[in-house]
């Protein structure tokens, strides 16, 4: 039977977002109902806290030190004094930033939840600053990642049940060809946060399923692990040799029902995650 631990007894609101900062050996996580992002270093059990003026959907690790943020109003990155500063503003158009994803070649792939009038989007920020929206017919953009290879960009529009692949050119980071990887069928689970490990194998947080699935390159289900929160959130593998695979889950009004909800937890020995590449911009 698959350990599943309780990494941090974080018991967050809305716990999203995780990705290991190679460089720095820790564990980056967003808590989306508090503004804030965390570090969380496994050796030592201490999770720093950064708070925001508003709701923190995605934080990745910059080249150039600092974090590049999906944030409720657009992408902004902190400089190495903390300092924030905005790079996309799409306050006006009603929608929300959500999930984000940085490629092999350092650019930013971020999505939206659609407002009322705008439907949500899937655009690629470059280093040198181009914005580009590649898919605009969205309802809720989520988990974004790429085959060992990076000739894959895997995508999740949550309402869809569906994880979606497309066809990638890492060198000119166009993304093509979209069309259903597999459909998450036979659970009251939704497809959330997603990642990728070295075999290329495609792992899934079910929000409202209590699970994360792996689905082998050719769309098979091949693995279910049980979590003990029913929303649980996102995915990402981490630790020394990248082979921990860290979940986080959110808590909002379960906690007298679910006394585990909001906790990251951790599967560990699992097999060897791709590491992350930092924000070039």
């Amino acid at each position: 039977m698959t350990a599943v631990e309780v990494a941090l007894a974080a018991r967050a609101g809305f716990a999203e977002c995780p990705t290991w900062d190679v460089a720095a050996g820790t564990l980056l996580w967003v808590d989306m109902s508090e503004c804030a992002v965390h570090r969380f270093d496994p050796a030592d059990g201490r999770d720093t806290v950064t708070t925001f003026a508003q709701p923190v959907a995605a934080a990745k690790p910059r080249a150039d030190r600092g974090l590049v943020l999906s944030l409720r109003d657009g992408v902004a990155v902190t400089d190495r004094d903390g300092t924030l500063r905005w790079l996309v503003d799409w306050s006006e158009s009603g929608v929300r930033g959500n999930d984000a994803g940085v490629d092999d070649r350092g650019r930013l792939w971020v999505g939206t939840i659609a407002g009322e009038a705008s439907p949500g989007s899937l655009s690629c920020l470059s280093p040198d600053g181009r914005f580009e929206a590649v898919a605009t017919d969205l309802r809720m953009s989520n988990g974004i990642a790429w085959n060992p290879e990076a000739c894959l960009m895997y995508h999740v529009d949550t309402p869809t049940r569906r994880i979606d692949v497309l066809d990638y050119d890492s060198a000119t980071g166009r993304a093509t060809n979209r069309r259903m990887f597999a459909e998450v069928t036979g659970t009251p689970g939704v497809p959330d946060g997603l990642c990728v490990d070295a075999e290329g194998g495609v792992w899934v947080a079910l929000f409202r399923g209590g699970a994360v699935r792996r689905y082998a390159p050719d769309g098979r289900l091949d693995r279910e692990i049980v979590v003990p929160a029913s929303l649980t959130t996102s995915c990402t593998f981490g630790g020394p040799d990248l082979t921990d695979l860290y979940v986080t889950t959110a808590r909002r009004d379960l906690g007298q029902v679910e006394p585990m909800a909001g906790n990251l937890f951790v599967v560990p020995g699992l097999v060897q995650g791709c590491p992350a590449t930092p924000f070039a911009g």
